[in-house]
């Protein structure tokens, strides 16, 4: 089986649902049994700090890439496998772009909506053919999936746009999606 490399988005923060919380760790430490490879913000706080501890602590490889100006606010994790500093945001996620197979999307905020609108445009525009998944717990994703089929509905994009990502509610459905690349 090749090694992965998954590019996890989410909150620095860890939101009101003590779900997303479990799920980021959850995550981390299922990329370790597998093997596969987390690329990430750098973060050490919120969901993006519990996805990288997890995966740490199950003895799996980390890849952060941190913008200058975030290293004090999302308190950059130097103790990575690979840790990078960027001059902006653009280039953080060209270079989480560049280094990962697969986008997961767990809760987030306005900085995980840019990513995953990001890569799901690209992936429109035939940029990509990178596979990309919502990781819905608690249905936290609902109202996006509710505002891309508005979207389709209303004309501004055809129904192949949902074809792009996927949405699943349980890790073990990722996980098994992932295993068949």
């Amino acid at each position: 089986m090749k090694k992965l490399s998954v590019c996890v988005f989410c909150g620095a923060r860890s939101g009101e649902n003590p779900a997303f919380q479990d799920i980021a760790t959850d995550m981390g430490q299922m990329l370790a049994d597998q093997n596969w490879r987390l690329v990430y913000g750098a973060g050490d706080i919120g969901l993006m700090g519990a996805v990288a501890r997890a995966t740490q602590n199950a003895g799996g490889e980390t890849f952060g890439v941190i913008p200058e100006h975030l290293l004090q606010l999302e308190v950059g994790k130097t103790d990575l496998s690979k840790f990078i500093v960027t001059e902006n945001m653009h280039e953080r996620k060209k270079v989480m772009f560049m280094n990962s197979d697969v986008f997961v999307v767990l809760p987030g905020g306005a900085g995980s909506l840019d990513e995953f609108f990001e890569v799901l445009t690209w992936a429109q525009i035939g940029l990509h053919k990178k596979p990309i998944f919502l990781l819905n717990v608690a249905g936290y994703w609902d109202p996006l999936i509710a505002l891309i089929d508005h979207i389709i509905g209303q004309g501004f994009a055809d129904t192949s746009l949902r074809d792009y990502f996927h949405a699943y509610d349980t890790i073990e459905k990722v996980k098994c999606h992932l295993t068949i690349l």
